[in-house]
């Protein structure tokens, strides 16, 4: 069922991501998603190919006469990042996101909403099935599982998708009257700790939360200094812990802590359970240095509240090795802007993400992400967090993870581009390169000799509840998008 969203201009893209909001997409459940491309391929007598991970390529044959131009290659992801808000009930597998209007804005109900990178897949469908463009021969890529480390582009297959196309035009950009022409690298690595439990000891159950917290995407908003619930929750019951000692009055326990949930957002609520042997000692110094952390962040965090409630213990807890390992890892494992680049003013260079935490059968998990322009930097802050993990007895999982793209102001495609872009907006755009991770740098490796532009309309709170949709820059980026392909149509 249709919402508004499929009645705004240009309607050949935004039906297209009314519909895409329909479908569940979470990374590495992108099958509905990639079944709905190749029906509309299908409508169009289209061929395609794909490779063992799922990464899909649709080519759409050039316009009459322009079958010897360059090959254009159109490129965007289909998973979407899955966050909701505390008390949303909304199961990302099966249930339709719920788009709503907000002052020129299109967000989701309580969720992300997907247009990061929905709106860039809905532009290239547009183009798929449009009769009226001028262009030379398309190729149009889908990848899969970008937002869990860009795994889906990692594991293309050049041979299966064979892309004959040099030049690349990736649809997942987030900020109007810019281009994107170079990102960062980055990994995932995530820190294991044997799980070690036994009866509860004596004393009170207190059950702690920190929420309110904004979020967002941890490469693009990691320089605004917002609040980590996972770092923010640890800091202020390692300050508990410490009144408790102060005092001479008794011991406290980490009896429990998770926060966050994906590494490539920046975590937005926490909760723990610590029993205690003397509250008031330990509730006083918790709250003091609560209100410390609501003063630091009056500015970014407004909404930021800690809850302290009376708690219940029905089963075995951390063992008390435990807790000290995790509390102490959480409060001393990096978090945020490391380096600044010399080489672009304003751009962040290195940066480490405190992500999660989670508890399994058998261990706590602590999940961090690292990016960095420079492959040295991203190295050496990788082995850093191995070396946390060996002082406290655990292991590191950690990912391949991807290469960084390095910015060619030189590119000709990049020259073309701007011509479109003078054209349309009457200047050319800003050249930028970001600290987050695109599929550019991956596919550059893979496909030797590609040129390579990013871009798209304004998209704010990318990887949150927040996230939502500038409408009035969604038809400058399409036209863009169709003039620049004509342009090159031209040779």
């Amino acid at each position: 069922m249709s919402t508004f969203v499929s009645d705004l201009e240009p309607t050949a893209l935004w039906q297209r991501f009314d519909e895409i909001l329909a479908i569940p997409r979470p990374s590495l459940k992108e099958e509905a998603a990639r079944k709905y491309v190749l029906g509309l391929a299908a409508k169009k007598g289209l061929s395609h190919r794909q490779d063992a991970t799922g990464n899909l390529v649709v080519e759409k044959p050039a316009s009459a006469g322009l079958e010897k131009a360059p090959g254009v290659v159109l490129q965007g992801h289909l998973d979407m990042v899955t966050e909701k808000n505390a008390g949303v009930e909304h199961d990302f597998d099966r249930d339709p996101i719920k788009p709503r209007p907000e002052d020129g804005w299109v967000k989701a109900t309580g969720t992300t909403l997907g247009a990061d990178n929905g709106i860039g897949v809905a532009a290239i469908l547009a183009v798929m099935m449009a009769d009226d463009l001028t262009h030379g021969p398309l190729e149009m890529l889908f990848t899969v599982d970008e937002e869990t480390g860009l795994t889906g582009a990692v594991g293309l297959d050049p041979e299966a998708i064979g892309l004959r196309g040099r030049l690349l035009v990736n649809l997942d950009s987030e900020e109007e009257g810019t281009v994107t022409i170079g990102c960062a690298g980055g990994a995932v690595t995530r820190l294991v700790v044997p799980l070690e439990t036994g009866p509860a000891p004596e004393g009170e159950a207190i059950d702690l939360r920190l929420a309110g917290l904004k979020g967002g995407h941890s490469g693009l908003e990691i320089n605004l200094q917002r609040g980590n619930a996972v770092q923010l929750l640890a800091r202020a019951i390692f300050a508990g812990v410490a009144g408790v000692t102060a005092a001479g009055s008794g011991t406290v326990r980490l009896a429990s802590f998770r926060g966050g949930n994906k590494h490539n957002a920046l975590a937005r609520e926490a909760v723990a359970q610590v029993i205690v042997s003397d509250r008031s000692a330990f509730m006083k110094a918790f709250e003091r240095e609560g209100q410390g952390i609501r003063d630091e962040y009056r500015h970014t965090e407004p909404e930021l509240a800690f809850e302290a409630t009376e708690g219940s213990v029905s089963g075995p807890v951390w063992s008390e090795a435990l807790g000290r390992k995790v509390l102490d890892l959480l409060n001393g494992l990096p978090h945020g802007v490391l380096a600044m680049s010399h080489d672009i003013e304003g751009l962040v260079e290195t940066s480490v993400n405190l992500a999660a935490v989670a508890e399994d059968a058998s261990s706590v998990g602590i999940l961090l992400s690292v990016r960095s322009s420079v492959a040295s930097a991203l190295l050496a802050n990788r082995r850093r967090l191995r070396a946390f993990a060996d002082l406290v007895g655990g292991r590191v999982e950690e990912n391949q993870g991807y290469p960084a793209w390095q910015p060619n102001p030189e590119s000709a495609l990049l020259a073309r581009f701007q011509q479109v872009h003078k054209r349309v907006e009457g200047k050319e755009a800003e050249l930028r390169a970001v600290h987050a991770g695109l599929e550019c740098g991956v596919i550059g490796e893979k496909f030797a000799g590609m040129d390579m532009i990013s871009f798209g309309p304004q998209i704010e709170g990318a990887h949150s509840p927040d996230e939502r949709v500038k409408v009035a820059t969604v038809a400058p980026f399409y036209r863009l998008l169709t003039e620049t392909l004509e342009e090159l149509a031209k040779g």
